[in-house]
């Protein structure tokens, strides 16, 4: 495998990992707002939400960056 492959491989790691985030942030906030749980708890799980997003965002930029310098 190439270096130019290990970075996108590794790009698309990162990707995933930010949305299993949200993927799991999002459940919790159903969870709290399934059992009446204090809203706090919501309002955290959607700031890592919105942090997960961002990542996802600047991974995409990455890999865009990467592909228009091949």
């Amino acid at each position: 495998m190439t270096t130019g492959s290990n970075d996108i491989n590794q790009l698309i790691h990162d990707s995933r990992g930010s949305l299993n985030r949200i993927s799991m942030q999002a459940e919790l906030i159903k969870m709290v707002l399934e059992n009446d749980m204090p809203k706090e708890k919501a309002l955290a799980a959607l700031d890592k939400i919105i942090a997960a997003c961002q990542d996802c965002s600047h991974n995409l930029q990455d890999v865009t960056d990467f592909i228009h310098k091949q």
